[in-house]
């Protein structure tokens, strides 16, 4: 099983993600969140295959359930449970990622 917990940002809703692998390559999802999109999200979402991991943004069903439940496009839950999927079907290591904003620093001309 892997399960990963996302922070969104502004919106302040975490969701949790959960992977478990079934026979062959076969996964079952389950999506926790208090927002209702997300909530939607999950529950049109309950199973993936590891080639959902490889599928481009247009045919990925993640994105593509997505682009249907979520009203924010920059909402990180999509890249969150494909990044889950990816590390339960052993195709990749269990790495945190962030979106780090940086502020301006003075420029030392002005």
């Amino acid at each position: 099983m892997t399960r990963v917990l996302i922070h969104p940002g502004a919106c302040g809703m975490p969701a949790t993600v959960e992977v478990v692998k079934k026979e062959g390559k076969c996964f079952v999802v389950k999506i926790t969140s208090q927002c209702e999109m997300v909530e939607k999200l999950g529950k049109d979402i309950t199973e993936l295959t590891m080639m959902d991991a490889f599928k481009r943004f247009f045919d990925n069903p993640v994105y593509r359930t997505g682009a249907t439940c979520l009203k924010h496009v920059a909402c990180p839950v999509p890249s969150g449970i494909l990044k889950a999927l990816e590390v339960e079907a052993g195709l990749n290591l269990p790495r945190d990622v962030s979106i780090t904003f940086l502020k301006n620093e003075p420029d030392s001309e002005q």
